[in-house]
């Protein structure tokens, strides 16, 4: 059976007669997301971004990652750390949205927030909606973390250092189709029992030392899920409201960062989602006409936490400065973070990717001490320079660095509020990377606080 589209089809369909109850759809794309992405191995220092923005915006949403992220904010002499909420709940008068992309711990979630609201969070409850498609870490998925860490180290030698907290098994369930969301807790809860115990006997199966008290663990969720109930919507269409409706300022906080992206990152040394720009879409239904300014987080020197290539990591006395003088320990997992100069290949390859409109340039006075600072501009293979990150690991380990090297500026910039404040020899580091990436410089932080981030434009 053929069928041929007509001009008289089209002038029917895209003019619907007012008795069928269609309307057309606007013609304008609604409002503009933006998008706050870590552009290394995470730790950037963007809850501080979000924070800055967030005193603006009328929502902030988290679209991947769960529990694994660590944001650290201060404001006004108090440190928040954020795993699951997103940094923005500390504006009062915005919305804050876990998207589908998440994966959720509720027993995580609400010690957060409990925590939280100790140190003077008050009312976050009552502004954060959470996805009904969000998927759920249970406490077994955690376990299975460890044990998997264990068997990684034992057959191989080497583990993959992921934080435990039970992210890429939540991910592993979901891609076998076999995971819970927060929608079947709090639908029919016979039926969400009866594929809890499955999921359990089959993580069993393939552990058999795992011990799981279920009876005890659905109680629980139970409870959680009653807690739950007046903050989840359904996400899409919550979505969809925001970005059609009235003028909105909708910012969406990236956890993680690009070079632990699952696809992109230093595979296996990643991360379980997609923490590049894509994941803002999948992790929140926003359509990609909709994402305005792309903003990349850097540190000025380059950190990751657990074991992978690192090619400008610097085991020496410039790596330990960097360390102790940065304060260089994992938000989640208390970990000392591995050191070394910024390297510009990995910023230019976040880039590519990512299609950063402006990037955030932070912890700047931690190099005020150095007499010099190395910059990596290229990698080298066999004495040649390539144009691309390589893929394979082993390779990426044995590309040598070329570094470009400056002198340091000796001067404290703690004390900097704006572009003229910062000595000239920091201004010139700072341009050098802006031109070698291609990307503006929007914000230069200079110390923890809201007030120590320099915006250029």
């Amino acid at each position: 059976m053929s069928f041929t589209w007509s001009a008289k089809d089209h002038k029917s369909y895209t003019n619907p007669p007012a008795a069928t109850g269609l309307k057309r759809a606007r013609n304008d794309t609604g409002n503009k997301v933006t998008v706050v992405l870590g552009a290394q191995w995470g730790d950037e220092g963007k809850g501080k971004v979000v924070d800055l923005l967030a005193t603006e915006a009328d929502m902030v949403c988290r679209c991947q990652g769960g529990n694994n992220a660590g944001h650290t904010v201060v404001v006004e002499g108090k440190e928040y750390d954020f795993h699951l909420l997103p940094s923005g709940i500390i504006n009062s008068k915005s919305i804050s949205l876990i998207g589908n992309g998440v994966v959720i711990h509720l027993p995580g979630l609400f010690e957060e927030g409990d925590k939280n609201e100790k140190k003077g969070l008050k009312g976050w409850d009552k502004r954060l909606i959470v996805s009904d498609r969000a998927h759920l870490v249970f406490d077994f998925h955690q376990v299975v973390d460890g044990l998997q860490e264990t068997q990684r180290q034992a057959q191989e030698g080497k583990n993959i250092g992921t934080t435990k907290k039970g992210i890429g098994p939540t991910y592993s369930s979901k891609a076998s189709r076999t995971g819970l969301r927060v929608c079947d807790l709090l639908g029919d809860f016979k039926d969400f029992s009866s594929r809890f115990k499955n999921l359990v006997q089959q993580y069993q199966s393939m552990y058999p030392s795992l011990t799981v008290d279920v009876e005890d663990q659905l109680k629980k969720l139970k409870e959680y899920g009653e807690r739950l109930r007046p903050m989840v919507r359904d996400g899409v269409y919550y979505m969809y409201e925001a970005l059609h409706g009235a003028p909105k300022k909708i910012l969406v906080e990236g956890a993680n960062a690009a070079l632990l992206d699952i696809d992109f990152g230093t595979y296996p040394f990643v991360t379980s989602s997609n923490c590049t720009v894509g994941g803002a879409c999948t992790g929140l239904g926003i359509p990609p006409l909709n994402i305005g300014d792309v903003f990349g987080v850097s540190k000025a020197y380059t950190t990751r936490v657990g074991i992978g290539a690192f090619p400008t990591e610097q085991l020496n006395a410039v790596g330990e400065l960097l360390q102790t003088r940065g304060h260089e320990v994992g938000v989640t997992t208390g970990r000392k973070r591995r050191c070394g100069w910024l390297d510009l290949v990995i910023l230019r390859y976040a880039h590519m990717i990512n299609g950063f409109t402006a990037i955030a340039l932070t912890k700047l006075d931690i190099l005020d001490v150095l007499d010099e600072i190395k910059v990596g501009v290229a990698y080298k293979l066999n004495g040649k320079r390539i144009p691309h990150f390589p893929a394979n690991m082993e390779v990426l380990h044995k590309a040598e660095v070329e570094y470009e090297t400056f002198p340091g500026w000796k001067t404290d910039t703690s004390a900097a509020r704006k572009w003229n404040d910062l000595p000239a020899k920091a201004q010139n580091y700072i341009r050098f990377i802006e031109n070698h990436i291609g990307v503006p410089i929007k914000w230069v932080g200079v110390g923890k606080s809201r007030e120590c981030m320099i915006q250029m434009f």
